[in-house]
């Protein structure tokens, strides 16, 4: 049996421009896309996914592999799995920055650390909620969540030279207020509360001039920091579950996708 340069190439591009989906969300993706990943294990999972789904996915663009708008295709499978995988990044980083605010604002941003996922010093409480986040992330399925949604994209956006849409663009750049507006409104009980303390703490200085306010005013504010967030952690399910209900739904928008309940 002979085969031709173009069965053969056609051949190739029913795997290579899934891969290059599937590969750009793995590369991407919360946990699976960290340093601590090595890319072999990245490419490994990224081809046996590919592998299974491939035989079932909608039949490939006739467009030859190795042209410009082959290439403008291979760009643009890779841009659609990294921008789904970064709205997991995203949505982790939400609680990262209420994290960090809050250290900031409780004294307990001297101690840090150095991130798994960026490679960069940043503080403690932040990474304690990074971790609390991608453990909720993994418990919920959302790697599944995103892997599905990923392959069922196949049908509702097709491989092709057109990519996402500027709506889908738009939606993805609002999702970012919103998301910066949650983690605020996530860090506000600690604001407030570090607020009224400092402002004690201040009505003090002015009873009492002889106290020295910035040995005594640390150490309570740390310990009060500490405490803060303990009375704060019940919701962080909460917090979480609705942030990753209004990512599924920007999610469904940029692909196309029908949103089921729950």
């Amino acid at each position: 049996m002979n085969y031709t340069t173009e069965q053969i190439l056609l051949w190739l591009a029913s795997y290579l421009w899934p891969l290059c989906r599937i590969g750009g969300l793995m590369m991407t993706i919360i946990m699976f896309g960290a340093q601590l990943t090595p890319v072999l294990v990245r490419l490994l999972l990224a081809l046996a996914i590919t592998i299974a789904v491939a035989p079932v996915l909608p039949p490939m663009p006739d467009i030859a592999l190795f042209s410009a708008a082959g290439f403008l295709v291979t760009a643009q499978q890779v841009l659609i799995g990294a921008t789904l995988g970064l709205l997991s990044q995203f949505l982790v980083q939400t609680f990262v920055t209420a994290g960090q605010i809050i250290a900031m604002q409780t004294s307990l941003g001297f101690a840090s650390m150095v991130d798994p996922l960026n490679g960069q010093s940043a503080p403690v409480v932040g990474q304690f909620y990074l971790m609390l986040g991608t453990l909720l992330f993994l418990a919920l399925d959302g790697h599944l969540v995103m892997i599905e949604a990923i392959i069922r994209s196949f049908d509702t956006l097709p491989v092709s030279t057109g990519g996402l849409s500027v709506a889908s663009w738009q939606s993805l750049a609002s999702l970012l207020t919103l998301l910066f507006q949650a983690a605020v409104s996530m860090a506000l009980a600690a604001i407030v509360a570090m607020l009224l303390i400092n402002f004690s703490f201040g009505v003090m200085t002015r009873a009492a001039p002889q106290l020295n306010i910035f040995s005594v005013g640390f150490a309570v504010s740390m310990v009060c920091g500490l405490f803060i967030m303990w009375l704060t952690l019940g919701g962080f399910l909460n917090h979480f579950e609705n942030q990753w209900l209004r990512l599924q739904l920007v999610m469904c928008d940029t692909l196309y996708l029908r949103c089921e309940e729950g």
